[in-house]
């Protein structure tokens, strides 16, 4: 089997040919090891552009089109697989990608022309939901403020909250999305005595009372919660789920917190409810367009705690998530269990049937 590995600024293609040589060396060593885009900026721009329009707006990778006419996987991180990269690569049977998204993959076209998608569910499910727990304190304790401020000469000792500083205990918790991140997020918050409540029309209302939450409507979360937390994934029918009309239920005590898709929230709804002190406070990591605008209203606003997209990113995250990719991958080569199947239709694509008999021998 020929393969095609292409890496990016966040995880280097030598990653991929590690991850590769460790669990699919035996599957092939014709394996083309590269980068698709090496500089980190412009993979912060590219990457959220194809996030917002999707993998056809981008161009065929120099890689792809030089090499991959007989090649039959593509692995990467943020690689766009479109359905020119398949007219460029006709015997591609399998794609990869080292993320729980899937924004960069035209899903729909792989599924039709019989070639099975790969992802990494929870990749990053650790790193975000400590870094959601973490902006939830740093929001409602003034703490990047406080800091802000002593490296600027001031020693701050009043804040827009300063009238009603919470602490956890006992509060309520809205957790949007009960996935790998909405869990852990519910499982890591127990130790502070919280009440947690959950939105999540695809998640039984067992499964969450398991994890010692409650399941409710969307209106009543908002206006039952202390700190709001956004863990869905964004989709054409809930994009703007969070606008004005969920924002002004909210208490005006309560904190509003965004580590996962700024598509989910109308964001001048949000921007008009800060300004306005409908809400107390926000703390947001996702923005539509980043770097931010430097005439964005949040950079004006004393009340909300703002990072640059870093939820998902540490070390572990980055360096484990083309092992587990591949990983999987063997062991469905391999005849074992997969996790990560994305399009199990493709299963019953006889083409594929095929070339899965002749890779399997």
């Amino acid at each position: 089997m020929k393969a095609i590995l292409l890496g990016d600024a966040m995880i280097p293609g030598k990653g991929f040919g590690e991850a590769w040589k460790k669990h699919m060396s035996k599957y092939g060593d014709d394996v083309i090891v590269d980068n698709w885009e090496s500089d980190w900026g412009k993979l912060q721009y590219r990457r959220l552009e194809v996030e917002k329009r999707g993998p056809e707006i981008e161009t065929v990778d120099e890689t792809i089109q030089k090499e991959g006419k007989d090649a039959e996987a593509l692995m990467g991180l943020f690689v766009p697989v479109s359905s020119k990269v398949m007219d460029a690569m006709p015997n591609l049977r399998l794609v990869g990608v080292s993320r729980a998204g899937l924004e960069n993959v035209n899903v729909a076209e792989a599924t039709k022309r019989g070639i099975l998608v790969f992802n990494v569910k929870g990749r990053n499910a650790h790193a975000v939901s400590d870094f959601a727990i973490g902006m939830m304190l740093a929001a409602a304790r003034n703490i990047a403020k406080a800091h802000y401020a002593i490296q600027n000469g001031e020693w701050r000792k009043t804040f827009v909250n300063s009238d009603c500083i919470p602490e956890m205990h006992d509060k309520t918790i809205g957790l949007v999305g009960f996935g790998y991140i909405g869990k852990l997020v519910a499982k890591k918050l127990s130790g502070f005595d919280v009440n947690i409540v959950v939105y999540d029309p695809y998640t039984d209302a067992s499964v969450i009372e398991a994890a010692g939450a409650k399941k409710v409507e969307l209106d009543e979360l908002m206006s039952s919660s202390d700190f709001v937390s956004i863990h869905a994934r964004l989709t054409d029918q809930n994009k703007n789920m969070i606008g004005e009309h969920e924002l002004g239920l909210m208490k005006p005590t309560a904190y509003f917190i965004n580590t996962g898709r700024a598509g989910l929230v109308d964001q001048e709804a949000l921007a008009k409810a800060l300004e306005e002190g409908k809400i107390m406070g926000a703390a947001l990591d996702v923005f539509t367009t980043e770097p931010i605008p430097e005439d964005s209203p949040f950079l004006k606003l004393d009340n909300v705690t703002l990072t640059t997209h870093i939820a998902g990113t540490t070390s572990e995250a980055l360096t484990n998530s083309p092992y587990l990719l591949m990983e999987d991958v063997a062991k469905f080569l391999d005849g074992e269990e997969a996790h990560f199947i994305v399009n199990k239709e493709v299963l019953e694509n006889e083409d594929f049937k095929s070339w899965l008999a002749g890779v399997r021998g």
